[in-house]
Protein backbone atom coordinates (compact mmCIF):
# COMPACT_ATOMS: atom_id res chain seq x y z
CA UNK A 1 0.00 0.00 0.00
CA UNK A 2 1.39 3.37 -1.01
CA UNK A 3 1.60 6.11 1.59
CA UNK A 4 0.07 9.44 0.68
CA UNK A 5 1.43 12.78 1.81
CA UNK A 6 0.43 16.40 1.73
CA UNK A 7 3.45 18.01 0.11
CA UNK A 8 4.67 21.36 1.40
CA UNK A 9 6.71 23.98 -0.43
CA UNK A 10 9.55 21.61 -1.10
CA UNK A 11 12.14 20.78 -3.73
CA UNK A 12 10.67 17.47 -4.90
CA UNK A 13 10.95 14.74 -3.84
CA UNK A 14 12.67 15.90 -0.64
CA UNK A 15 10.88 16.87 2.54
CA UNK A 16 10.21 20.55 3.33
CA UNK A 17 13.40 22.55 3.43
CA UNK A 18 14.82 25.94 2.65
CA UNK A 19 15.45 26.66 -1.04
CA UNK A 20 18.36 24.67 -2.42
CA UNK A 21 20.90 25.78 -4.99
CA UNK A 22 18.31 25.00 -7.67
CA UNK A 23 16.28 27.89 -6.31
CA UNK A 24 19.14 30.37 -6.39
CA UNK A 25 18.37 33.81 -7.84
CA UNK A 26 17.46 33.39 -11.48
CA UNK A 27 19.07 34.90 -14.51
CA UNK A 28 17.36 38.18 -15.50
CA UNK A 29 14.00 37.74 -17.16
CA UNK A 30 10.32 38.03 -16.54
CA UNK A 31 8.02 35.76 -14.57
CA UNK A 32 5.27 34.09 -16.59
CA UNK A 33 2.10 33.10 -14.75
CA UNK A 34 0.02 30.41 -16.47
CA UNK A 35 -2.67 29.03 -14.16
CA UNK A 36 -6.01 27.28 -14.25
CA UNK A 37 -8.88 28.00 -11.86
CA UNK A 38 -8.90 26.94 -8.21
CA UNK A 39 -12.19 25.10 -8.50
CA UNK A 40 -14.76 26.23 -5.97
CA UNK A 41 -12.85 29.31 -4.86
CA UNK A 42 -11.12 31.33 -7.60
CA UNK A 43 -11.45 31.72 -11.35
CA UNK A 44 -8.29 31.58 -13.42
CA UNK A 45 -8.45 35.38 -13.78
CA UNK A 46 -8.56 35.76 -9.99
CA UNK A 47 -5.72 33.27 -9.53
CA UNK A 48 -3.50 35.16 -11.96
CA UNK A 49 -4.32 38.52 -10.32
CA UNK A 50 -3.42 37.22 -6.85
CA UNK A 51 -0.11 35.76 -8.02
CA UNK A 52 0.82 38.93 -9.89
CA UNK A 53 0.12 40.97 -6.76
CA UNK A 54 2.16 38.64 -4.56
CA UNK A 55 5.17 38.70 -6.85
CA UNK A 56 4.97 42.50 -6.97
CA UNK A 57 4.89 42.60 -3.15
CA UNK A 58 8.18 40.71 -2.83
CA UNK A 59 9.93 41.75 -6.04
CA UNK A 60 8.42 45.05 -7.25
CA UNK A 61 10.98 45.54 -10.02
CA UNK A 62 10.26 42.23 -11.75
CA UNK A 63 8.09 42.11 -14.87
CA UNK A 64 5.21 39.64 -14.61
CA UNK A 65 3.41 38.40 -17.71
CA UNK A 66 0.37 36.17 -17.47
CA UNK A 67 -1.97 34.04 -19.53
CA UNK A 68 -5.14 32.13 -18.67
CA UNK A 69 -4.98 28.42 -19.42
CA UNK A 70 -7.31 25.44 -19.04
CA UNK A 71 -7.45 21.75 -19.91
CA UNK A 72 -10.63 21.64 -22.00
CA UNK A 73 -13.08 22.08 -19.12
CA UNK A 74 -14.52 25.25 -17.65
CA UNK A 75 -12.18 28.13 -18.31
CA UNK A 76 -11.39 27.05 -21.87
CA UNK A 77 -13.56 29.81 -23.34
CA UNK A 78 -12.15 32.44 -20.96
CA UNK A 79 -8.61 31.49 -21.98
CA UNK A 80 -9.50 32.08 -25.63
CA UNK A 81 -11.12 35.43 -24.90
CA UNK A 82 -8.08 36.54 -22.90
CA UNK A 83 -5.91 36.36 -26.03
CA UNK A 84 -8.21 38.20 -28.40
CA UNK A 85 -10.88 35.71 -29.44
CA UNK A 86 -14.22 37.51 -29.85
CA UNK A 87 -17.15 36.13 -27.89
CA UNK A 88 -20.33 35.54 -29.87
CA UNK A 89 -23.36 35.22 -27.57
CA UNK A 90 -25.72 32.30 -28.22
CA UNK A 91 -28.62 30.93 -26.17
CA UNK A 92 -28.80 27.14 -26.15
CA UNK A 93 -30.45 24.30 -24.24
CA UNK A 94 -28.87 23.60 -20.88
CA UNK A 95 -28.39 20.05 -19.56
CA UNK A 96 -32.05 19.75 -18.59
CA UNK A 97 -33.36 21.66 -21.60
CA UNK A 98 -33.74 25.08 -19.96
CA UNK A 99 -32.28 28.06 -21.89
CA UNK A 100 -28.69 28.96 -21.06
CA UNK A 101 -27.06 32.19 -22.21
CA UNK A 102 -23.62 31.13 -23.39
CA UNK A 103 -21.53 31.66 -26.51
CA UNK A 104 -18.50 30.64 -28.50
CA UNK A 105 -15.26 32.52 -29.13
CA UNK A 106 -13.84 33.12 -32.61
CA UNK A 107 -10.63 34.45 -34.11
CA UNK A 108 -9.12 34.03 -37.57
CA UNK A 109 -11.49 31.25 -38.59
CA UNK A 110 -11.10 29.25 -35.38
CA UNK A 111 -14.05 28.87 -33.02
CA UNK A 112 -13.75 27.65 -29.43
CA UNK A 113 -16.79 25.99 -27.86
CA UNK A 114 -16.92 25.01 -24.19
CA UNK A 115 -19.36 22.32 -23.14
CA UNK A 116 -19.19 23.29 -19.47
CA UNK A 117 -20.32 26.82 -20.33
CA UNK A 118 -23.37 25.79 -22.33
CA UNK A 119 -24.65 22.50 -20.91
CA UNK A 120 -22.26 21.46 -18.15
CA UNK A 121 -22.68 20.61 -14.49
CA UNK A 122 -22.66 24.28 -13.50
CA UNK A 123 -25.98 24.74 -15.35
CA UNK A 124 -27.96 22.05 -13.55
CA UNK A 125 -30.91 23.89 -11.94
CA UNK A 126 -30.30 23.97 -8.22
CA UNK A 127 -27.29 21.72 -8.72
CA UNK A 128 -29.61 18.70 -8.91
CA UNK A 129 -28.17 15.99 -11.17
CA UNK A 130 -30.29 14.26 -13.81
CA UNK A 131 -28.26 11.16 -14.70
CA UNK A 132 -30.81 9.56 -17.04
CA UNK A 133 -32.19 12.63 -18.82
CA UNK A 134 -29.42 15.25 -18.93
CA UNK A 135 -28.57 16.09 -22.53
CA UNK A 136 -25.69 17.29 -24.70
CA UNK A 137 -28.14 19.04 -27.05
CA UNK A 138 -26.86 22.50 -26.13
CA UNK A 139 -23.37 21.58 -27.29
CA UNK A 140 -24.74 20.64 -30.70
CA UNK A 141 -26.74 23.87 -30.86
CA UNK A 142 -23.60 25.87 -30.08
CA UNK A 143 -21.60 24.01 -32.71
CA UNK A 144 -24.37 24.61 -35.26
CA UNK A 145 -24.35 28.33 -34.47
CA UNK A 146 -20.61 28.48 -35.11
CA UNK A 147 -20.99 26.55 -38.37
CA UNK A 148 -23.76 28.90 -39.53
CA UNK A 149 -21.81 32.09 -38.79
CA UNK A 150 -21.00 34.27 -41.81
CA UNK A 151 -18.65 37.18 -42.25
CA UNK A 152 -19.50 40.54 -43.81
CA UNK A 153 -18.71 39.06 -47.22
CA UNK A 154 -21.23 36.29 -46.73
CA UNK A 155 -18.54 33.62 -46.50
CA UNK A 156 -18.38 31.12 -43.62
CA UNK A 157 -16.68 32.64 -40.59
CA UNK A 158 -15.45 29.38 -39.07
CA UNK A 159 -13.21 26.74 -40.63
CA UNK A 160 -11.93 25.03 -37.49
CA UNK A 161 -13.74 24.27 -34.24
CA UNK A 162 -12.18 23.36 -30.91
CA UNK A 163 -14.62 21.59 -28.59
CA UNK A 164 -13.64 21.73 -24.94
CA UNK A 165 -15.74 18.92 -23.50
CA UNK A 166 -14.79 18.80 -19.81
CA UNK A 167 -17.34 19.49 -17.09
CA UNK A 168 -20.24 17.71 -18.78
CA UNK A 169 -23.50 16.94 -16.96
CA UNK A 170 -24.86 14.29 -19.33
CA UNK A 171 -24.27 10.63 -20.18
CA UNK A 172 -26.18 10.47 -23.46
CA UNK A 173 -23.44 9.27 -25.80
CA UNK A 174 -23.53 12.62 -27.57
CA UNK A 175 -27.00 11.80 -28.90
CA UNK A 176 -28.36 15.23 -27.99
CA UNK A 177 -25.49 16.89 -29.80
CA UNK A 178 -26.17 14.81 -32.94
CA UNK A 179 -29.88 15.68 -32.91
CA UNK A 180 -29.08 19.39 -32.68
CA UNK A 181 -26.82 18.97 -35.71
CA UNK A 182 -29.57 17.39 -37.82
CA UNK A 183 -29.50 13.67 -37.01
CA UNK A 184 -32.81 11.85 -36.44
CA UNK A 185 -32.94 9.37 -33.56
CA UNK A 186 -36.30 7.61 -33.69
CA UNK A 187 -38.17 5.02 -31.65
CA UNK A 188 -40.14 2.08 -33.03
CA UNK A 189 -43.10 4.38 -33.81
CA UNK A 190 -40.97 6.79 -35.82
CA UNK A 191 -41.03 9.41 -33.07
CA UNK A 192 -37.93 11.22 -31.76
CA UNK A 193 -36.57 9.66 -28.59
CA UNK A 194 -36.50 11.90 -25.54
CA UNK A 195 -33.39 13.67 -24.28
CA UNK A 196 -30.84 11.85 -22.17
CA UNK A 197 -29.01 8.57 -22.01
CA UNK A 198 -31.82 6.56 -20.43
CA UNK A 199 -34.32 7.02 -23.31
CA UNK A 200 -31.75 5.62 -25.76
CA UNK A 201 -33.04 2.21 -24.69
CA UNK A 202 -36.08 3.01 -26.88
CA UNK A 203 -34.00 3.90 -29.93
CA UNK A 204 -34.95 1.95 -33.07
CA UNK A 205 -33.23 3.82 -35.90
CA UNK A 206 -30.67 6.53 -36.64
CA UNK A 207 -30.80 8.71 -39.74
CA UNK A 208 -27.65 10.80 -40.34
CA UNK A 209 -28.61 12.11 -43.77
CA UNK A 210 -29.66 15.50 -42.38
CA UNK A 211 -26.43 16.30 -40.54
CA UNK A 212 -25.24 19.88 -40.92
CA UNK A 213 -23.53 20.11 -44.34
CA UNK A 214 -20.68 22.27 -43.05
CA UNK A 215 -19.46 19.47 -40.80
CA UNK A 216 -17.74 18.06 -43.88
CA UNK A 217 -15.93 21.38 -44.46
CA UNK A 218 -14.47 22.12 -41.04
CA UNK A 219 -11.75 20.64 -38.87
CA UNK A 220 -13.18 19.50 -35.56
CA UNK A 221 -10.84 18.97 -32.59
CA UNK A 222 -11.89 17.59 -29.22
CA UNK A 223 -9.89 19.11 -26.38
CA UNK A 224 -9.88 16.41 -23.71
CA UNK A 225 -7.45 14.34 -21.69
CA UNK A 226 -9.90 11.44 -21.25
CA UNK A 227 -8.80 8.18 -22.89
CA UNK A 228 -11.59 5.91 -21.65
CA UNK A 229 -13.70 3.83 -24.06
CA UNK A 230 -17.45 4.20 -24.29
CA UNK A 231 -18.45 0.99 -22.51
CA UNK A 232 -17.21 -1.49 -19.94
CA UNK A 233 -15.40 -1.29 -16.63
CA UNK A 234 -13.36 1.69 -17.82
CA UNK A 235 -16.21 3.19 -19.80
CA UNK A 236 -18.00 6.48 -19.39
CA UNK A 237 -20.75 5.07 -17.15
CA UNK A 238 -18.53 3.11 -14.78
CA UNK A 239 -15.96 5.88 -14.33
CA UNK A 240 -17.82 9.15 -14.72
CA UNK A 241 -21.59 8.63 -14.29
CA UNK A 242 -21.39 8.39 -10.47
CA UNK A 243 -20.01 11.95 -10.46
CA UNK A 244 -23.19 12.96 -12.31
CA UNK A 245 -25.58 11.44 -9.80
CA UNK A 246 -25.95 7.92 -11.18
CA UNK A 247 -26.49 5.21 -8.58
CA UNK A 248 -26.35 1.46 -9.34
CA UNK A 249 -29.79 1.39 -10.98
CA UNK A 250 -29.07 4.37 -13.21
CA UNK A 251 -25.63 3.03 -14.10
CA UNK A 252 -27.05 -0.29 -15.25
CA UNK A 253 -29.73 1.45 -17.31
CA UNK A 254 -27.24 3.84 -18.91
CA UNK A 255 -24.73 1.11 -19.75
CA UNK A 256 -27.40 -0.98 -21.48
CA UNK A 257 -28.85 2.03 -23.32
CA UNK A 258 -25.45 3.21 -24.56
CA UNK A 259 -24.53 -0.30 -25.72
CA UNK A 260 -27.76 -0.44 -27.72
CA UNK A 261 -27.17 3.06 -29.10
CA UNK A 262 -23.61 2.14 -30.14
CA UNK A 263 -24.89 -0.85 -32.13
CA UNK A 264 -27.18 1.45 -34.11
CA UNK A 265 -24.45 4.06 -34.61
CA UNK A 266 -22.17 1.32 -35.95
CA UNK A 267 -24.92 0.22 -38.37
CA UNK A 268 -25.43 3.83 -39.52
CA UNK A 269 -21.75 4.71 -39.98
CA UNK A 270 -20.18 1.38 -40.88
CA UNK A 271 -17.52 1.85 -38.21
CA UNK A 272 -17.19 0.69 -34.62
CA UNK A 273 -15.51 3.25 -32.37
CA UNK A 274 -16.82 2.02 -29.03
CA UNK A 275 -13.36 1.04 -27.81
CA UNK A 276 -11.52 4.00 -29.29
CA UNK A 277 -9.56 5.98 -26.68
CA UNK A 278 -11.56 9.06 -25.79
CA UNK A 279 -14.94 7.62 -26.78
CA UNK A 280 -15.97 7.81 -23.13
CA UNK A 281 -15.18 11.52 -22.80
CA UNK A 282 -18.02 13.82 -21.69
CA UNK A 283 -20.57 11.06 -21.19
CA UNK A 284 -19.97 9.67 -24.67
CA UNK A 285 -19.80 12.98 -26.56
CA UNK A 286 -16.32 11.82 -27.52
CA UNK A 287 -17.84 8.73 -29.12
CA UNK A 288 -20.37 10.63 -31.21
CA UNK A 289 -17.81 13.22 -32.29
CA UNK A 290 -15.23 10.61 -33.28
CA UNK A 291 -17.57 8.07 -34.87
CA UNK A 292 -20.08 10.36 -36.56
CA UNK A 293 -18.56 13.84 -36.93
CA UNK A 294 -15.03 12.76 -37.91
CA UNK A 295 -13.38 14.68 -35.08
CA UNK A 296 -9.84 14.18 -33.86
CA UNK A 297 -8.82 14.31 -30.21
CA UNK A 298 -5.90 16.06 -28.53
CA UNK A 299 -5.07 16.64 -24.86
CA UNK A 300 -7.01 19.71 -23.78
CA UNK A 301 -4.07 21.55 -22.27
CA UNK A 302 -2.04 21.12 -25.49
CA UNK A 303 -4.86 22.62 -27.54
CA UNK A 304 -5.28 25.57 -25.19
CA UNK A 305 -1.55 26.26 -24.95
CA UNK A 306 -1.43 26.35 -28.74
CA UNK A 307 -4.21 28.88 -29.22
CA UNK A 308 -3.04 31.18 -26.41
CA UNK A 309 0.47 31.17 -27.92
CA UNK A 310 2.13 29.90 -24.75
CA UNK A 311 5.40 28.86 -26.36
CA UNK A 312 5.95 32.37 -27.70
CA UNK A 313 5.33 33.86 -24.27
CA UNK A 314 8.22 31.83 -22.86
CA UNK A 315 10.80 33.91 -24.71
CA UNK A 316 12.82 35.76 -22.08
CA UNK A 317 11.06 34.12 -19.13
CA UNK A 318 13.18 33.22 -16.11
CA UNK A 319 10.44 31.40 -14.17
CA UNK A 320 7.00 29.97 -14.89
CA UNK A 321 4.37 29.83 -12.14
CA UNK A 322 1.52 27.42 -12.81
CA UNK A 323 -1.10 25.75 -10.67
CA UNK A 324 -4.65 24.61 -9.97
CA UNK A 325 -6.84 23.97 -6.96
CA UNK A 326 -5.67 20.44 -6.19
CA UNK A 327 -2.35 18.93 -7.22
CA UNK A 328 -2.73 15.15 -7.18
CA UNK A 329 -2.39 12.04 -9.31
CA UNK A 330 -4.82 13.44 -11.88
CA UNK A 331 -2.47 16.38 -12.46
CA UNK A 332 0.04 14.00 -14.01
CA UNK A 333 -2.55 12.69 -16.47
CA UNK A 334 -2.80 15.75 -18.70
CA UNK A 335 -4.01 18.49 -16.37
CA UNK A 336 -2.88 22.10 -16.68
CA UNK A 337 0.28 22.17 -14.49
CA UNK A 338 1.78 19.10 -16.16
CA UNK A 339 1.11 20.47 -19.64
CA UNK A 340 2.58 23.87 -18.81
CA UNK A 341 5.63 22.27 -17.21
CA UNK A 342 6.28 20.01 -20.20
CA UNK A 343 6.53 22.94 -22.61
CA UNK A 344 8.57 25.12 -20.24
CA UNK A 345 10.95 22.25 -19.46
CA UNK A 346 11.65 21.83 -23.18
CA UNK A 347 12.84 25.44 -23.16
CA UNK A 348 14.97 24.98 -20.04
CA UNK A 349 12.80 27.27 -17.90
CA UNK A 350 12.13 26.29 -14.27
CA UNK A 351 8.52 25.82 -13.20
CA UNK A 352 6.91 26.00 -9.77
CA UNK A 353 3.31 25.19 -8.94
CA UNK A 354 0.92 26.85 -6.51
CA UNK A 355 -2.19 24.98 -5.40
CA UNK A 356 -4.82 24.76 -2.72
CA UNK A 357 -3.50 21.42 -1.59
CA UNK A 358 -1.08 18.78 -2.86
CA UNK A 359 -1.74 15.12 -2.14
CA UNK A 360 0.84 12.85 -3.74
CA UNK A 361 2.38 9.44 -3.14
CA UNK A 362 6.15 8.98 -3.12
CA UNK A 363 6.00 7.71 -6.70
CA UNK A 364 3.79 10.63 -7.71
CA UNK A 365 6.27 13.10 -6.25
CA UNK A 366 9.05 11.63 -8.39
CA UNK A 367 6.82 11.96 -11.46
CA UNK A 368 6.03 15.56 -10.59
CA UNK A 369 9.73 16.35 -10.47
CA UNK A 370 10.30 14.52 -13.77
CA UNK A 371 7.48 16.52 -15.36
CA UNK A 372 9.46 19.71 -14.82
CA UNK A 373 7.73 21.10 -11.72
CA UNK A 374 10.64 21.99 -9.47
CA UNK A 375 8.70 22.96 -6.39
CA UNK A 376 5.15 22.95 -5.01
CA UNK A 377 3.61 25.70 -2.88
CA UNK A 378 0.27 24.59 -1.36
CA UNK A 379 -1.99 27.08 0.40
CA UNK A 380 -2.67 24.38 3.00
CA UNK A 381 0.78 25.17 4.39
CA UNK A 382 -0.47 28.66 5.27
CA UNK A 383 -4.00 27.65 6.28
CA UNK A 384 -4.62 23.96 7.08
CA UNK A 385 -8.39 24.38 7.49
CA UNK A 386 -9.76 23.62 3.98
CA UNK A 387 -12.95 25.66 4.38
CA UNK A 388 -11.08 28.75 5.55
CA UNK A 389 -8.45 28.21 2.87
CA UNK A 390 -11.11 28.24 0.17
CA UNK A 391 -12.81 31.33 1.63
CA UNK A 392 -9.54 33.23 1.90
CA UNK A 393 -7.89 31.77 -1.19
CA UNK A 394 -7.07 35.09 -2.88
CA UNK A 395 -5.27 36.54 0.15
CA UNK A 396 -3.45 33.26 0.86
CA UNK A 397 -2.41 32.94 -2.77
CA UNK A 398 -1.00 36.45 -2.74
CA UNK A 399 1.08 35.59 0.34
CA UNK A 400 2.28 32.35 -1.24
CA UNK A 401 3.22 34.11 -4.48
CA UNK A 402 5.34 36.52 -2.45
CA UNK A 403 7.11 33.51 -0.98
CA UNK A 404 7.70 32.13 -4.47
CA UNK A 405 9.25 35.43 -5.52
CA UNK A 406 11.46 35.55 -2.42
CA UNK A 407 12.65 31.99 -2.97
CA UNK A 408 13.32 32.16 -6.69
CA UNK A 409 13.98 35.78 -7.57
CA UNK A 410 15.95 36.87 -4.52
Amino acid sequence: MTDRHTVGAVPLPAEPAAPTASAAPLTPGHVLVACDKFKGSLTATEVVAAIRAGVADAAPGVTVDSVLVADGGDGTLAAAESVGFRRVPVTVAGPTGEPVHSGYAVRAGVAVVEMADCCGLVHLPGGVTQPLTATSRGLGEMLAAALDARGADGEPLVHEVVLGIGGSASTDGGAGMLVALGARLLDAHGEPVADGGGPLADLASIDLSGLHPRLAEVTLTLASDVTNPLLGERGTVAIFAPQKGAGPFEQAALEAALAHYAELVTDATGRDDRDRPGAGAAGGVGYAALAVLGATMRPGIEVVLDYVGFEGLLAGAALVVTGEGSLDRQTLLGKTPAGVAAVARAHGIPVVAVCGRAVLSEADRAEVEASGIRRIYPLSELEPDPHRSMREAAALLRRMAARVASDWIG
